[in-house]
């Protein structure tokens, strides 16, 4: 016969639980803000300009002070009342429209030619071994180099003035485009094919996508180069442009309208960066990343 044993009754499991607090009383939970939402935030606009701005005040200091005089670096009231004359007359306005449609034409060819060697050579085996080791030797040799031989074989005219940016644009978006192209994780084919996908299929919905952010990091650079290639390309034989507004001032030694120049040049390599950033963030929507804390 078995005879089954109750456990013994605990004095701890007989009492009941009483709550700690009074029925009573209330308590009101306030929630702990971060320590980043507490701080006053400044406009990101605002922290972006104090640098630019700390750096004209240094630079119009030392011109005041006389450090910096006006034949080796003219003071930014100097340069801006420069700007205003150049804007007046026509002068600068002409000059950015005649770079600008030699960036664009650059840029435009460059883009064609880059791109579509990076696809020959990153979608097809074929096409790397036939493509990849002319294209690696030629981007080792200084585009500024073959100015001479592009002046004999095109002229003095526009064209050679394109083909240094269309050459200096060509090697930044091939290799950001191959590198993105043979960055696309092997799974991602794998599962695409599982899928049914077609060999277009999976170029299009796997390949292209994956590659690019590539595509647009290699733009952002091949920007960059062809405002720097626009530089050597004015200075042969032009007759418009940003660059032929520097020859004359450096003929004259206006280092003023050498300066306003160059700030031209710079904001619309920015302009053209704002562009493409803008541009990622709208395209590479579906690509969570860090944005700094």
């Amino acid at each position: 016969m078995s005879i089954s044993h109750a456990p013994p009754s605990s004095p701890e499991r007989d009492i009941p639980l009483k709550s700690s607090f009074p029925a009573s009383s209330s308590v009101d939970v306030v929630p702990l803000l971060p320590a980043s939402s507490r701080r006053t935030r400044v406009p990101r606009w605002l922290r972006r300009t104090t640098g630019p701005v700390l750096l004209l005040v240094l630079w119009q200091l030392l011109s005041s002070t006389g450090v910096l005089t006006a034949d080796v670096l003219a003071s930014p009231g100097r340069i801006a009342q420069v700007a205003g004359d150049l804007i007046a007359d026509g002068s600068l306005p002409s000059a950015m429209g005649a770079s600008l449609q030699r960036v664009a034409a650059g840029l435009a060819l460059g883009a064609v030619v880059g791109t579509g060697l990076a696809l020959l050579s990153g979608l097809f085996r074929i096409g790397e071994d036939l493509v990849d080791a002319p294209v690696q030797m030629l981007r080792t040799v200084p585009f500024v180099g073959l100015i001479p031989l592009f002046i004999i074989w095109f002229g003095i005219g526009e064209a050679p003035k394109v083909a240094i940016i269309t050459l200096g644009v060509t090697f930044p978006l091939y290799l950001n485009v191959y590198a993105g192209i043979r960055g696309v994780d092997a799974q991602l084919i794998e599962a695409g094919e599982s899928l049914g996908l077609s060999r277009w299929g999976l170029v299009r919905h796997v390949v292209l996508p994956g590659a690019l952010p590539g595509a647009l990091t290699g733009l952002r650079y091949s920007l960059g180069i062809a405002w720097l290639a626009l530089v050597f390309a004015e200075q042969v034989n032009a007759d418009s442009g940003i660059g032929f507004l520097m020859v004359q001032a450096r003929d004259f030694l206006r280092t003023d309208v050498i300066v306003v120049c160059l700030i031209v040049y710079a904001f619309l390599g920015l302009l053209a960066d704002f562009v493409v950033r803008s541009l990622e963030r709208l395209l590479l929507q579906w690509r969570p990343t860090f944005t700094g804390r």
